[in-house]
């Protein structure tokens, strides 16, 4: 039986597993299993592995997308880029793991996108500057669509919601939210910004896939703007997992 699972604390709610779980059973994949580990502590990651011997890959979430890194033997060019690490392949030589991290979330980002820009996608907003958002810069970054960075406390080379003028909505015509807001329970808030700017040539992107609508998506809609919310993206970083771990 080859073993599968998230680590990451707490874990009330995977897509995960219900993800892989109905996969395995789709394609009639019977020595497989997805299992979930809620470690409240990286310390306690060796363990796991040694008492989790049929081990093959892992995903991770918060808290340990960051500080996992240091139990890896290797990480992949993403990965290393974005200081952040979602999936891990694990590999046995003479008895030892070999642990080689890659950052999925990127791929996830970068694949669902690409067929929505068009020549106007030229500059980007990013609301939101914390976890989620270093997959976005990066695949940013890697496009050559330079960005501002949009949060609620003032930080070094960002600008505040107050701050974000007509003009610069009208020059920005790609808006990607990676902040928590609007997501399930919390589904009246959005990012506070003067949503009479946003018209057809817009493409706003939301990573919350719970709801599927979620405000910010809901008054850009009503404005005219094209639309994305993250389930593609959580199901492409799902299957370039299942490839990473297959190789």
């Amino acid at each position: 039986m080859k073993t599968y699972g998230l680590i990451g604390y707490p874990l009330s709610h995977s897509f995960s597993k219900k993800y892989f779980t109905e996969k395995f059973l789709k394609e009639g994949i019977t020595d497989h299993q997805y299992e979930l580990f809620p470690i409240e502590d990286i310390t306690a990651l060796p363990d796991l592995l040694a008492n989790n011997p049929s081990l093959c890959g892992l995903n991770v979430t918060i808290p340990h997308k960051v500080n996992v890194l240091c139990y890896l033997n290797e990480v992949d060019e993403a990965a290393d880029k974005i200081g952040a690490v979602n999936c891990i392949s694990i590999k046995s030589f003479d008895g030892e793991n070999y642990l080689k991290g890659y950052n999925t979330d990127a791929y996830g980002f970068e694949a669902s996108l690409k067929p929505l820009l068009s020549p106007q996608h030229q500059k980007a907003l990013i609301f939101g500057d914390g976890g989620a958002a270093k997959a976005v810069k990066y695949v940013l970054d890697k496009l050559g669509i330079p960005y501002q960075i949009v949060v609620r406390k003032a930080m070094p080379n960002t600008i505040l919601y107050s701050e974000v003028t007509p003009q610069i909505l009208a020059t920005h015509q790609l808006l990607i939210n990676t902040t928590p807001l609007g997501m399930s329970p919390n589904i009246n808030t959005f990012p506070e910004i003067d949503y009479e700017q946003i018209t057809p040539e817009h493409l706003a992107y939301d990573l919350v896939y719970n709801p599927l609508d979620t405000e910010f998506l809901i008054k850009a809609a009503e404005r005219g703007a094209s639309t994305k919310n993250g389930l593609e993206m959580l199901h492409k970083q799902a299957e370039q997992a299942w490839a990473i771990w297959n190789k």
